[in-house]
Parts: C-alpha cells; structure tokens; sequence
C-alpha cells in the first residue's frame, strides 16, 4: 500500500472514527482502525468497530498502490494530528511476521507496526431490513430534542437510548429515565431523487430503540457534513446502519421492550402557565446555585392572582433564595417542586422565545413544550417536598 493524502483530511477522518475505538478490547485487533486505499476510486476508507458501533468514513488521496492493513487507532491518531498542513505519505514495507509502515510529511518520518486486515471482525451486513430515507433536519432536531433525557443506568438497558417510531408520514424519537420523558415529533420526507435500494420501509408502523451513544456520534458526524440533505437508514430486529456519502455508521439495536410513554402523558390539564423562555431560564440557573448545595430541589409557586411565578431555593444551613417572573396563567395558584436539573436540561434544548407549562396537581405529571416550534413534548414529574 502506498498513498498520499492532505494532513487535514486524514487527521479529520481518523477523529471521526476513532470514536467507535473500544478502551478496553476484547480482541487486539480492535484497538486499530483498519485502513483500505482503493487504487480505481482514488479514496481512503477508515473503519472502527467496537462490535457494537461501527463507523466508516472516506476521503479523496492519491492511491499509487492499494491495499489493506490495520494500525494502531491511538498513536496513528496522535500522530496525524501533531503532524504540519501539507502531504502525508503512507508506504506499507515488506515484512511477512506483520504490517509496517512509514509516514512521511515535511517535519519528519515515522514508523508503525500494525495488524493483519484479516484479523479485523466483518461489520454486521442488515440483510431484508425496513430502509427508509431521512432528512438530515428532521433527525437533527429528534435528536436536540431527545437525547438528553436518556438514562446512563445500565441495569435499565432499554433506557439508554432513544426509541424510534417510523410512521408514513412522521418519525418519532421518544427518551426517559424514569423522571422525565421527552418526545419530539418531526416530518419524514421521502426524497424523490433519491434511489431506493432493497426492501422500502411499508406504510405501517415500526419502531426501535437505538443506543443514545450511536446517536450522539451520528448527530457529531451529521453537524461536520451539513450539506447532505438526507440520510438512508435500513434496520433489522437486531441492527441499525445509516448511510449517506462515505459514510456509514451501524449499530447494535437495545432489546426489551420499550415503556408506553403515550399513556404517561395527561389528555388535559386544570392549570397553565406561558413565560418567557431566557427569564425563566435565567432565573433558574441562578437559583440553581443554591439548589446545588442541599437537594437540587427548587419550588414554584404559581399566582394566579399576580399572574407571576416565584422560583424559591432554602438551602438549610446555606442559605435561601427567591426569584420571580411575569407569567401569563390560568387556573388556581399551586405550589409545586422539581428537580433544577430536570427543568434546566430541557429549556436548553427549546429555541422559542415562550414555553407552556401544564399540570393538575403537584404531584402529577407536568408537560412543557416550546410555543411555535417543532413539535415537541417534555414531560417532567414533581418532587414531594415534605412542609
């Protein structure tokens, strides 16, 4: 193998990929990124397989000889990244016990043992799946929406990742903990110019639940290729690969099933509050101080009558605190508790300038949704707080 490549395309690339690099593997081989220079395309295709994740990504390099080996995913990334703006020139030397190479740029030259292509696993092939094409926007936003209320409890497998519902003309991403449950709703727009390859997705309803950790790196990978309008996905009972360009990622799909979030959230509401986003917003992340020292709980008192929220934190043996913003409500004033954090994380992800926020009781679920943008649900269970 011999090719020559620009330094920065090679070191975005290998950063791109090494993220599907497992810290601890089960087999050596899997701590390397496998490299392939295709002579006839004139590309350079890296992989990284964690035999749950893998991601594939490709880049334009003049390919005197093609080939196939594996290197060291830490030191060829470390390496790349510290070299200067310029040509980098990777050449494979003979050597029958394993593969050696040389890189070369302007600075300097070094050299790097790899591993065997062959030893590397094949990355799971998604034969008879449902395949569906999805605009980048839509996911984009499903995922800002969504993938901060996933749980990091492993014990609650299921919960780790997003569950995705596909409808003719809708796609739902739906996330919970256990203490709150957030779920968007997006267009799914078929693209006429794109080819369908294999089995179309039918007309019924199909869903799965994808690991937040695949999506978080598809959302990272999408950001860095905005002009790709859409993303083709085809999944199995059992995997997940989407593909658009060079690039393909797979997935490992959660088993279990997922909790019927639809019945958690209320059909109606006897109180509702409109305030402004950022005042809201800032106001919590203030009181939000004090809340950190005792429980993280913070308690509003909606008044009907002064058509106000007042946010108050009594951090005993710290200190107390206490804020209030206009509001727009109707029904009877309450009082009613939640941890900060709960409510922080999701008016950060809104983008309106106004959120709603409805409930029955202090104890009951409560929803808040951002007014006038995508369709979004954030639900959120109060604290009891002893009086």
């Amino acid at each position: 193998m011999k090719l020559i490549c620009n330094q920065s395309d090679f070191n975005t690339h290998l950063s791109l990929v090494s993220r599907a690099v497992p810290s601890r593997p089960t087999l050596p081989v899997l701590a390397n990124i496998l490299l392939e220079a295709n002579e006839e395309t004139q590309r350079v295709y890296l992989v990284a397989f964690d035999l749950n994740l893998s991601i594939r990504t490709g880049f334009d390099a003049q390919v005197e000889v093609g080939g196939k080996l594996t290197l060291p995913a830490k030191l060829l990334t470390d390496i790349v990244s510290r070299l200067p703006d310029g040509e980098v020139v990777l050449e494979e030397q003979e050597d029958e016990s394993a593969p050696f190479v040389i890189l070369t740029s302007a600075s300097g030259q070094y050299q790097m043992r790899g591993i065997a292509a062959t030893e590397f696993p094949e990355l799971p092939i998604v034969e008879n799946g449902q395949l569906i094409h999805l605009p980048v926007e839509a996911l984009l936003e499903g995922f800002q929406g969504s993938l901060f209320a996933t749980s990091s409890d492993e014990s609650k497998q299921v919960l780790t990742g997003v569950h995705l519902t596909m409808q003719p003309e809708t796609l739902e991403f739906a996330a919970t903990d256990g203490h709150r449950l957030a779920v968007v709703e997006t267009a799914k727009q078929e693209s006429e110019e794109t080819p369908v390859k294999g089995k179309a997705a039918p007309d019924s309803e199909f869903d799965v639940t994808v690991p937040a950790k695949t999506l978080r790196e598809l959302e990272r990978m999408l950001g860095m290729r905005q002009l790709v309008p859409m993303v083709t996905v085809n999944f199995n009972p059992t995997q997940a690969v989407f593909e658009w360009g060079d690039q393909r990622l797979t997935s490992r799909l959660l088993e279990g099933q997922y909790p019927n979030y639809r019945q958690l959230i209320p059909k109606q509401f006897a109180r509702q509050m409109t305030v402004e986003r950022r005042l809201f917003l800032s106001a919590l992340e203030r009181i939000s101080v004090l809340a950190d020292q005792r429980n993280n709980v913070v308690k509003l008192s909606i008044d009907a009558k002064a058509q106000q929220v007042t946010l108050s934190v009594d951090a005993q043996d710290v200190g107390s605190g206490k804020e209030s913003v206009s509001a727009q409500i109707s029904g009877d004033s309450i009082d009613v508790a939640f941890n900060v954090k709960y409510l922080l994380d999701g008016l950060k992800v809104f983008t309106t300038s106004e959120v709603q926020v409805q409930m029955n009781t202090a104890t009951s679920p409560v929803v808040i949704t951002p007014l006038g943008s995508v369709k979004m649900t954030y639900l959120v269970m109060p604290v009891q707080v002893r009086s």
